[in-house]
Order: C-alpha cells, then sequence, then structure tokens
C-alpha cells in the first residue's frame, strides 16, 4: 500500500485503508494477549487479561478513525486528473474533510490563487455557504483576510471558475505562492 500525502488525491482512500490494518493489528494483537494469558493459567482472571482489556483503549481509537473516514471516498481519480491538468499555475488541494463545531463538511477540492479560493463538494448534505463561511472565519482568525472563499456543488461551473483562475495566474504572475502554501496547509489542519 503505496503512502498517500495528505491533500493528494486518493488520501481519503489511503488514509481509510491504513486504520482499516491498524485496528485489525491492534484486536489481533489484544486477542493474542488475551488467549495467551488464558492458555497459560486456564482462567481469564490473570494480569494478561488485564493487560488485554487496556489494549482495547487504541485499538477502540482506531476503529472510531475507521467509522470516521468510512462515508468519505476519495476525489474520482479521472476528475482529480482532469483538476490538475487545468491548474497547472493553481495550488490544488484534494479530500478533504473539514470540520467545525456543528458539522464534518467535506469537500473534494480546493484551489487557490492569489486572493481567490474556490472550492468544490459533491456532497449533497454539504452546505456550500455554511462551509465557505466556516473557511472564511477560519482563515481570519490565522490573519488571512480579503479573500474570496466560494464552494460549487456543481462540477462543470467549478471547472470553468478553475480554468479561468488558471488563465489569470498564468498572464498574471504574481509571487503569492508562499501564502497560497501557507492557506493549503491551514486547510490541511482543519481537515480529518
Amino acid at each position: 500500500m503505496k503512502k498517500v500525502e495528505k491533500g493528494k488525491p486518493g488520501y481519503l482512500n489511503y488514509k481509510k485503508k491504513a486504520e482499516i490494518l491498524r485496528t485489525v493489528i491492534y484486536f489481533a494483537i489484544v486477542a493474542a494477549i488475551f488467549l495467551l494469558g488464558y492458555t497459560q493459567t486456564h482462567t481469564r482472571l490473570n494480569l494478561m487479561t488485564v493487560v488485554a482489556v487496556l489494549g482495547c483503549l487504541p485499538a477502540s481509537k482506531a476503529m472510531v478513525g475507521v467509522i470516521a473516514r468510512f462515508p468519505y471516498p476519495s476525489i474520482d481519480p479521472d476528475r482529480a486528473k482532469e483538476i490538475a491538468k487545468i491548474s497547472r499555475h493553481l495550488t490544488v488541494c484534494y479530500d478533504t474533510v473539514i470540520t467545525s463545531r456543528e458539522k464534518i463538511m467535506p469537500a473534494d477540492c480546493f484551489v487557490i490563487s492569489g486572493h481567490n479560493l474556490y472550492g468544490y463538494t459533491h456532497y449533497e448534505k454539504v452546505n456550500p455557504e455554511e462551509l465557505a463561511k466556516h473557511i472564511r472565519s477560519i482563515l481570519s482568525q490565522n490573519g488571512y483576510t480579503g479573500l474570496t472563499v466560494k464552494i460549487l456543488n456543481q462540477y462543470a461551473p467549478f471547472l470553468a471558475r478553475v480554468e479561468g483562475l488558471d488563465n489569470i495566474a498564468a498572464v498574471e504572475q504574481e509571487d503569492t505562492k508562499q501564502t497560497e502554501q501557507e492557506i493549503r496547509q491551514l486547510l490541511l489542519n482543519i481537515s480529518m
């Protein structure tokens, strides 16, 4: 299983597989410890049972990670290639699940160009205005003000915006990559 960095296409699927594997290994270790203690003492009332019960804590935490990521698949690889093809001059971030105090809001892709941040989500339950408002508030808390934040839930208009932003970025050639990378990292920090 090849490691996929956070923010790259396929990250959510990779993380889901890694969490499942980690959960299985942790529960197998717990079962092995319990069985070892039981086969040696022929009773469950031993120190190995205590160790096995304590081993259930990290195993359960890994299971919660699986459950939390399970409903969110990665962006379709064809769509990721299509976006990458038309966003050569933009900073792009894929496979994010933005969490606020009230909601979990997955987004397939964000593109950042200068003072513009556009996102795409195919999830019907995500309110684009609410997600944009949350991202805007996080950005302003971290000193990034004056950005245009727009989230779209239709793919064709999102592609048109990305293509337009890329054309503008190619012509203007402003030196904003440092700020764009900082904004991208901030998005990754607030994402699962």
